[in-house]
């Protein structure tokens, strides 16, 4: 791998233990093993351009001198070969909306279009495995309170994502 080599940037919200911990466990459980290649995460862009990422940075940097923007694990989505965690968290969605003003124009189309934040704990299984999966976790689901620890940039070269920059969130 050429870490020299420009590269599609990725961005995540960071999310805080021990709410990682159990989105993960779950991750590493339901998940295709051959296919899980990432920790549990929350993608807030998919693919922006690496020339941005001097400049993303600093903008992340000013976001993340907030306090934690308030989340909350809000239901399940059932994503055909798969099963997500909703999560809502207008804070959050108001930090992403700034990004993409401040990006307009660059923005690949699923970057542009609505964002539908979750976290992916099963993906890439036959339908009826999802659908198994997404009953039982139905079955005992209560909303929840979700930590945003804060913001990350990650180089896409597509394998693992290799760490541009994490910004956690410092304000009280």
């Amino acid at each position: 791998m050429d870490n020299a080599v420009p590269a599609p940037i990725i961005v995540t919200a960071l999310i805080g233990e021990p709410d990682f911990a159990w989105l993960d466990g779950l991750r590493q459980r339901h998940f295709p093993p051959e296919r899980n290649f990432l920790r549990a995460h929350l993608t807030m862009f998919h693919h922006l351009p690496p020339m941005l990422a001097t400049e993303l940075k600093a903008r992340l940097a000013e976001e993340a001198r907030a306090a934690p923007p308030p989340a909350r694990v809000a239901g399940l989505i059932n994503l055909g070969k798969g099963v997500a965690y909703r999560i809502e968290s207008p804070a959050l969605a108001a930090i992403r909306a700034r990004l993409v003003e401040a990006f307009a124009g660059l923005l690949t189309p699923q970057d542009q279009a609505g964002w539908r934040p979750h976290v992916t704990v099963q993906n890439k299984v036959e339908p009826p495995a999802a659908r198994a999966l997404l009953a039982a976790l139905q079955a005992d689901f209560a909303p929840r309170p979700l930590a945003i620890a804060g913001l990350a940039a990650w180089w896409y070269r597509g394998g693992p994502w290799e760490p541009l920059s994490r910004h956690p969130f410092r304000g009280a």
